[in-house]
Protein backbone atom coordinates (compact mmCIF):
# COMPACT_ATOMS: atom_id res chain seq x y z
CA UNK A 1 0.00 0.00 0.00
CA UNK A 2 2.25 2.50 -0.82
CA UNK A 3 2.14 6.08 -3.03
CA UNK A 4 -1.47 6.95 -1.78
CA UNK A 5 -1.44 10.52 -1.38
CA UNK A 6 -3.06 11.91 1.56
CA UNK A 7 -6.82 12.01 1.68
CA UNK A 8 -7.56 15.99 0.84
CA UNK A 9 -10.52 17.45 3.72
CA UNK A 10 -13.74 17.65 1.97
CA UNK A 11 -15.43 20.69 2.02
CA UNK A 12 -16.05 22.21 5.68
CA UNK A 13 -19.75 21.72 7.00
CA UNK A 14 -21.74 25.08 7.40
CA UNK A 15 -24.10 26.20 10.03
CA UNK A 16 -27.86 25.37 9.23
CA UNK A 17 -27.21 22.23 6.84
CA UNK A 18 -29.41 19.55 6.30
CA UNK A 19 -28.60 15.69 5.74
CA UNK A 20 -30.43 12.64 6.40
CA UNK A 21 -27.59 10.32 8.33
CA UNK A 22 -24.84 12.04 9.95
CA UNK A 23 -21.75 9.39 10.58
CA UNK A 24 -19.80 10.11 13.82
CA UNK A 25 -16.04 8.56 12.72
CA UNK A 26 -13.97 8.51 9.40
CA UNK A 27 -12.19 4.88 10.21
CA UNK A 28 -13.50 1.56 9.76
CA UNK A 29 -16.57 1.50 11.81
CA UNK A 30 -17.84 4.96 9.83
CA UNK A 31 -16.85 3.97 6.25
CA UNK A 32 -18.13 0.25 6.40
CA UNK A 33 -21.50 2.22 7.74
CA UNK A 34 -21.20 4.51 4.67
CA UNK A 35 -20.21 1.84 2.27
CA UNK A 36 -23.95 0.52 3.05
CA UNK A 37 -25.79 3.08 3.13
CA UNK A 38 -24.64 4.71 -0.57
CA UNK A 39 -25.03 1.09 -1.68
CA UNK A 40 -28.78 1.47 -0.29
CA UNK A 41 -29.15 5.18 -2.15
CA UNK A 42 -29.08 6.98 0.93
CA UNK A 43 -27.33 9.99 2.12
CA UNK A 44 -24.99 10.43 4.62
CA UNK A 45 -21.92 13.13 5.79
CA UNK A 46 -18.86 11.08 7.44
CA UNK A 47 -16.91 13.27 10.36
CA UNK A 48 -13.53 12.40 10.61
CA UNK A 49 -12.08 14.13 13.91
CA UNK A 50 -8.27 13.68 12.74
CA UNK A 51 -6.51 15.41 10.23
CA UNK A 52 -6.46 12.10 8.09
CA UNK A 53 -8.30 9.13 7.48
CA UNK A 54 -6.20 6.24 8.85
CA UNK A 55 -4.56 8.27 11.28
CA UNK A 56 -5.24 6.30 14.49
CA UNK A 57 -3.47 3.53 13.36
CA UNK A 58 -0.52 5.49 11.74
CA UNK A 59 -0.33 7.10 15.57
CA UNK A 60 -0.31 3.09 17.64
CA UNK A 61 3.44 1.45 18.42
CA UNK A 62 5.38 0.59 15.47
CA UNK A 63 5.69 -3.48 15.63
CA UNK A 64 2.04 -3.24 16.08
CA UNK A 65 0.12 -5.55 13.33
CA UNK A 66 -4.07 -6.92 13.09
CA UNK A 67 -4.43 -9.99 14.72
CA UNK A 68 -6.56 -11.50 12.12
CA UNK A 69 -4.58 -12.20 8.69
CA UNK A 70 -5.08 -10.12 5.53
CA UNK A 71 -7.72 -12.59 3.85
CA UNK A 72 -10.30 -11.92 6.48
CA UNK A 73 -9.40 -7.65 7.16
CA UNK A 74 -10.84 -6.36 4.01
CA UNK A 75 -14.31 -3.96 4.37
CA UNK A 76 -16.94 -4.52 2.04
CA UNK A 77 -16.98 -4.54 -1.42
CA UNK A 78 -12.59 -4.21 -1.04
CA UNK A 79 -10.66 -6.65 -0.29
CA UNK A 80 -7.10 -5.83 1.91
CA UNK A 81 -4.50 -6.25 -0.53
CA UNK A 82 -1.53 -7.84 -0.79
CA UNK A 83 -0.51 -11.93 0.74
CA UNK A 84 -3.48 -13.19 2.40
CA UNK A 85 -1.82 -15.20 4.76
CA UNK A 86 0.31 -11.96 6.11
CA UNK A 87 -0.99 -9.95 9.20
CA UNK A 88 -1.17 -6.30 8.19
CA UNK A 89 0.75 -3.65 10.22
CA UNK A 90 -0.64 -0.26 11.52
CA UNK A 91 0.56 2.03 8.29
CA UNK A 92 -0.61 -0.56 6.07
CA UNK A 93 -3.96 -0.70 7.54
CA UNK A 94 -4.15 3.28 7.63
CA UNK A 95 -3.30 3.39 3.57
CA UNK A 96 -5.86 0.78 3.38
CA UNK A 97 -8.69 3.27 4.95
CA UNK A 98 -7.21 5.90 2.74
CA UNK A 99 -8.44 4.05 -0.10
CA UNK A 100 -11.40 2.45 0.80
CA UNK A 101 -12.56 6.14 1.41
CA UNK A 102 -12.41 6.79 -2.28
CA UNK A 103 -13.51 3.73 -3.24
CA UNK A 104 -16.85 4.41 -1.24
CA UNK A 105 -17.10 7.78 -2.95
CA UNK A 106 -18.43 9.81 0.20
CA UNK A 107 -15.36 11.69 1.48
CA UNK A 108 -14.92 12.27 4.95
CA UNK A 109 -14.84 15.82 6.35
CA UNK A 110 -11.56 15.06 8.19
CA UNK A 111 -10.17 17.83 10.97
CA UNK A 112 -13.66 18.28 11.82
CA UNK A 113 -14.22 17.24 15.82
CA UNK A 114 -18.07 16.68 16.90
CA UNK A 115 -18.86 19.11 20.19
CA UNK A 116 -22.44 18.03 21.08
CA UNK A 117 -25.14 15.73 19.13
CA UNK A 118 -28.78 17.24 20.55
CA UNK A 119 -32.34 16.64 19.74
CA UNK A 120 -33.90 18.60 17.49
CA UNK A 121 -37.25 18.30 16.13
CA UNK A 122 -37.98 15.09 15.29
CA UNK A 123 -33.98 14.43 14.70
CA UNK A 124 -30.61 15.96 16.00
CA UNK A 125 -28.44 18.80 15.77
CA UNK A 126 -24.74 18.22 15.52
CA UNK A 127 -22.33 20.55 16.46
CA UNK A 128 -18.79 20.56 15.37
CA UNK A 129 -15.87 22.71 15.11
CA UNK A 130 -16.94 23.70 11.76
CA UNK A 131 -20.18 24.33 12.30
CA UNK A 132 -23.71 22.57 12.87
CA UNK A 133 -25.49 19.98 10.73
CA UNK A 134 -29.04 18.98 11.13
CA UNK A 135 -29.76 15.50 10.95
CA UNK A 136 -32.55 13.17 11.00
CA UNK A 137 -29.83 9.97 12.08
CA UNK A 138 -26.80 9.88 13.74
CA UNK A 139 -24.50 7.10 13.95
CA UNK A 140 -21.90 7.43 16.89
CA UNK A 141 -18.75 4.94 14.94
CA UNK A 142 -15.76 6.40 17.19
CA UNK A 143 -14.86 2.98 18.54
CA UNK A 144 -13.88 2.69 21.85
CA UNK A 145 -10.46 3.68 22.87
CA UNK A 146 -10.59 7.19 23.14
CA UNK A 147 -9.27 8.12 26.17
CA UNK A 148 -6.08 5.84 27.72
CA UNK A 149 -6.71 4.60 30.62
CA UNK A 150 -3.84 4.99 33.34
CA UNK A 151 -4.40 3.96 37.36
CA UNK A 152 -4.20 6.56 39.98
CA UNK A 153 -1.02 4.87 41.20
CA UNK A 154 1.04 6.05 38.11
CA UNK A 155 0.97 9.82 39.42
CA UNK A 156 3.18 8.12 43.02
CA UNK A 157 5.36 6.85 41.29
CA UNK A 158 9.09 8.77 41.07
CA UNK A 159 9.29 11.11 38.84
CA UNK A 160 12.52 10.22 37.32
CA UNK A 161 10.88 6.69 36.15
CA UNK A 162 9.72 7.04 32.10
CA UNK A 163 6.06 5.95 32.26
CA UNK A 164 4.17 5.91 29.06
CA UNK A 165 0.71 4.15 27.78
CA UNK A 166 0.66 2.25 25.28
CA UNK A 167 -1.19 4.89 23.07
CA UNK A 168 2.56 7.11 23.92
CA UNK A 169 4.66 3.89 23.04
CA UNK A 170 6.64 3.82 19.25
CA UNK A 171 9.30 1.29 20.16
CA UNK A 172 11.94 0.35 22.59
CA UNK A 173 14.18 3.71 21.44
CA UNK A 174 11.55 5.77 24.09
CA UNK A 175 12.72 3.32 27.07
CA UNK A 176 15.63 4.50 29.49
CA UNK A 177 18.27 1.85 30.19
CA UNK A 178 17.06 0.24 32.97
CA UNK A 179 14.20 -2.50 34.08
CA UNK A 180 10.69 -2.27 32.64
CA UNK A 181 7.93 -2.89 34.25
CA UNK A 182 4.84 -3.83 32.11
CA UNK A 183 1.57 -3.13 33.66
CA UNK A 184 -1.32 -4.95 31.51
CA UNK A 185 -1.04 -9.15 30.32
CA UNK A 186 -3.30 -8.51 27.25
CA UNK A 187 -2.30 -8.73 23.69
CA UNK A 188 -0.71 -5.36 23.89
CA UNK A 189 1.33 -5.78 27.03
CA UNK A 190 2.81 -9.28 25.92
CA UNK A 191 3.96 -7.31 22.47
CA UNK A 192 5.61 -4.58 24.19
CA UNK A 193 7.12 -6.80 27.06
CA UNK A 194 8.12 -9.24 24.33
CA UNK A 195 9.83 -6.29 22.34
CA UNK A 196 11.38 -4.92 25.70
CA UNK A 197 13.08 -8.11 26.50
CA UNK A 198 14.31 -8.79 23.10
CA UNK A 199 15.81 -5.05 23.18
CA UNK A 200 17.71 -6.06 26.08
CA UNK A 201 15.40 -4.55 28.88
CA UNK A 202 14.85 -7.29 32.02
CA UNK A 203 11.44 -6.98 31.96
CA UNK A 204 8.47 -7.75 34.20
CA UNK A 205 4.84 -7.82 32.56
CA UNK A 206 1.89 -7.55 35.64
CA UNK A 207 -1.32 -8.88 35.47
CA UNK A 208 -4.24 -11.67 34.88
CA UNK A 209 -3.52 -13.72 31.94
CA UNK A 210 -6.93 -14.57 30.12
CA UNK A 211 -5.81 -17.88 28.42
CA UNK A 212 -4.40 -17.56 24.60
CA UNK A 213 -6.01 -19.66 21.58
CA UNK A 214 -3.58 -22.95 21.88
CA UNK A 215 -2.22 -22.94 18.09
CA UNK A 216 -1.17 -20.27 15.33
CA UNK A 217 -3.88 -18.21 13.86
CA UNK A 218 -2.96 -18.50 10.55
CA UNK A 219 -3.03 -22.44 10.28
CA UNK A 220 -6.60 -22.50 12.49
CA UNK A 221 -7.45 -19.28 10.86
CA UNK A 222 -10.98 -20.68 9.34
CA UNK A 223 -12.13 -22.14 12.63
CA UNK A 224 -11.43 -19.13 15.18
CA UNK A 225 -12.84 -16.82 12.07
CA UNK A 226 -16.38 -18.77 11.94
CA UNK A 227 -15.96 -19.00 15.94
CA UNK A 228 -15.64 -14.88 16.08
CA UNK A 229 -18.89 -14.73 13.86
CA UNK A 230 -21.09 -17.65 14.69
CA UNK A 231 -19.90 -19.20 18.31
CA UNK A 232 -19.04 -15.74 20.29
CA UNK A 233 -22.04 -13.76 19.79
CA UNK A 234 -25.00 -12.21 21.83
CA UNK A 235 -27.10 -14.83 20.55
CA UNK A 236 -25.45 -17.80 22.58
CA UNK A 237 -24.76 -18.05 25.87
CA UNK A 238 -21.07 -18.31 25.81
CA UNK A 239 -21.11 -15.08 23.77
CA UNK A 240 -23.36 -13.01 26.09
CA UNK A 241 -21.37 -14.28 29.25
CA UNK A 242 -18.02 -13.41 27.05
CA UNK A 243 -19.11 -9.80 26.32
CA UNK A 244 -18.10 -8.21 29.78
CA UNK A 245 -15.04 -9.77 30.02
CA UNK A 246 -13.99 -8.74 26.62
CA UNK A 247 -15.09 -5.21 27.52
CA UNK A 248 -12.82 -5.46 30.49
CA UNK A 249 -10.07 -6.20 28.61
CA UNK A 250 -9.62 -9.76 28.71
CA UNK A 251 -8.81 -10.72 25.44
CA UNK A 252 -6.95 -13.83 24.90
CA UNK A 253 -3.37 -14.02 23.66
CA UNK A 254 -3.61 -14.67 19.59
CA UNK A 255 0.36 -14.30 18.34
CA UNK A 256 2.50 -13.51 21.53
CA UNK A 257 1.99 -16.41 23.76
CA UNK A 258 3.34 -17.36 27.31
CA UNK A 259 5.93 -19.88 25.86
CA UNK A 260 7.31 -16.67 23.79
CA UNK A 261 7.54 -14.27 27.06
CA UNK A 262 9.35 -17.08 28.70
CA UNK A 263 11.78 -17.71 26.10
CA UNK A 264 12.65 -14.00 26.10
CA UNK A 265 13.20 -14.04 29.90
CA UNK A 266 9.90 -11.86 30.91
CA UNK A 267 9.19 -12.04 34.49
CA UNK A 268 5.64 -12.87 34.51
CA UNK A 269 3.35 -12.04 37.43
CA UNK A 270 -0.41 -12.46 37.98
CA UNK A 271 -0.26 -9.88 40.66
CA UNK A 272 -1.58 -6.38 39.87
CA UNK A 273 0.83 -3.40 39.77
CA UNK A 274 -1.82 -1.37 42.85
CA UNK A 275 0.58 1.12 44.67
CA UNK A 276 4.26 2.69 45.43
CA UNK A 277 7.05 2.20 47.75
CA UNK A 278 9.82 5.45 47.89
CA UNK A 279 8.53 6.26 44.74
CA UNK A 280 8.95 2.73 43.22
CA UNK A 281 5.93 0.53 42.07
CA UNK A 282 4.57 -2.36 44.34
CA UNK A 283 2.49 -5.26 43.37
CA UNK A 284 -0.66 -6.70 45.36
CA UNK A 285 1.54 -9.38 46.26
CA UNK A 286 4.09 -7.22 48.34
CA UNK A 287 6.67 -7.11 45.80
CA UNK A 288 8.07 -3.85 44.95
CA UNK A 289 9.94 -3.17 41.39
CA UNK A 290 12.95 -1.05 41.35
CA UNK A 291 12.56 -0.49 37.52
CA UNK A 292 13.57 2.83 35.18
CA UNK A 293 10.52 2.58 32.92
CA UNK A 294 6.62 1.53 33.42
CA UNK A 295 4.73 0.66 30.25
CA UNK A 296 0.82 1.33 30.84
CA UNK A 297 -1.07 -1.76 28.47
CA UNK A 298 -3.97 -0.99 30.51
CA UNK A 299 -6.43 0.10 27.98
CA UNK A 300 -8.57 2.42 26.63
CA UNK A 301 -12.17 3.78 27.41
CA UNK A 302 -14.89 5.50 25.14
CA UNK A 303 -15.65 9.28 25.55
CA UNK A 304 -19.68 9.80 24.80
CA UNK A 305 -19.45 13.11 26.61
CA UNK A 306 -20.12 14.71 23.09
CA UNK A 307 -23.59 12.89 23.36
CA UNK A 308 -26.19 15.28 25.13
CA UNK A 309 -28.69 12.55 23.86
CA UNK A 310 -28.89 8.12 25.08
CA UNK A 311 -27.59 7.10 28.20
CA UNK A 312 -24.14 5.82 28.93
CA UNK A 313 -23.92 2.79 31.60
CA UNK A 314 -21.93 2.46 34.51
CA UNK A 315 -19.20 0.27 32.54
CA UNK A 316 -18.69 3.65 30.02
CA UNK A 317 -20.82 1.79 27.42
CA UNK A 318 -24.04 3.58 25.51
CA UNK A 319 -27.23 1.58 26.72
CA UNK A 320 -27.89 -0.29 23.27
CA UNK A 321 -29.48 -3.31 21.84
CA UNK A 322 -27.75 -4.60 18.89
CA UNK A 323 -25.92 -0.82 18.16
CA UNK A 324 -29.46 0.68 17.85
CA UNK A 325 -29.80 2.67 20.85
CA UNK A 326 -32.39 2.04 24.01
CA UNK A 327 -34.94 5.08 23.75
CA UNK A 328 -33.77 7.21 21.25
CA UNK A 329 -35.23 6.71 17.92
CA UNK A 330 -32.41 7.37 15.09
CA UNK A 331 -29.72 7.41 17.11
CA UNK A 332 -27.46 4.49 16.16
CA UNK A 333 -23.88 2.85 17.22
CA UNK A 334 -21.50 1.00 14.95
CA UNK A 335 -18.13 -0.52 16.28
CA UNK A 336 -18.53 -0.95 19.94
CA UNK A 337 -16.55 -4.08 20.98
CA UNK A 338 -18.16 -6.74 21.28
CA UNK A 339 -21.54 -5.05 19.89
CA UNK A 340 -22.90 -7.99 18.41
CA UNK A 341 -20.63 -10.88 18.37
CA UNK A 342 -16.89 -10.88 19.14
CA UNK A 343 -16.38 -9.87 15.32
CA UNK A 344 -17.86 -6.49 15.84
CA UNK A 345 -14.59 -4.65 16.79
CA UNK A 346 -12.30 -6.48 14.29
CA UNK A 347 -11.82 -4.90 11.33
CA UNK A 348 -13.11 -7.65 8.93
CA UNK A 349 -16.39 -8.01 10.77
CA UNK A 350 -17.42 -4.37 11.71
CA UNK A 351 -19.01 -4.70 7.84
CA UNK A 352 -21.44 -6.90 9.07
CA UNK A 353 -22.54 -4.80 11.98
CA UNK A 354 -22.46 -1.49 9.46
CA UNK A 355 -24.39 -3.23 7.16
CA UNK A 356 -27.14 -4.43 9.84
CA UNK A 357 -27.21 -0.41 11.45
CA UNK A 358 -27.79 0.62 7.55
CA UNK A 359 -30.82 -1.84 7.01
CA UNK A 360 -32.38 -0.34 10.19
CA UNK A 361 -31.70 3.00 9.37
CA UNK A 362 -33.21 2.77 5.82
CA UNK A 363 -36.19 1.03 7.12
CA UNK A 364 -36.45 3.97 9.27
CA UNK A 365 -36.64 6.30 6.30
CA UNK A 366 -39.08 4.38 4.60
CA UNK A 367 -41.46 4.51 7.03
CA UNK A 368 -41.03 8.62 7.52
CA UNK A 369 -41.14 8.81 3.45
CA UNK A 370 -42.89 6.09 1.81
CA UNK A 371 -43.19 8.01 -1.60
CA UNK A 372 -39.88 8.47 -2.05
CA UNK A 373 -38.53 4.98 -1.92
Amino acid sequence: MTGIEPFAPAAATSKGESTETVIIGGGQAGLATAFWLRRAGRECVVLEERQRVGDQWRERYDSLRLFTPARVDGLPGMPFPGPKSAWPTGPQLADYLEAYARFVGVPPHTGVRVASVDHSGDGFLVSTTSGELRARNVVVATGSDALPKIPEVSAQLDPGIRQLHSSQYRNPSQLLPGRVLVVGASQSGADLALEAAQAGHETWLSGRHHGEIPVDERLAGPFFWFAQNYVLTLKTPIGRKLQPVIRRGGSPLIRTKRADLDAAGVHRTPARTVGSADGKPTLDDGTVLDVANVLWCTGYRPDYAFLGVGAVGADGYPAETEGVADGVPGLFYVGLVFQRGFYSHLVGGVGRDAKFIARRIVAREAMRSPHKQ
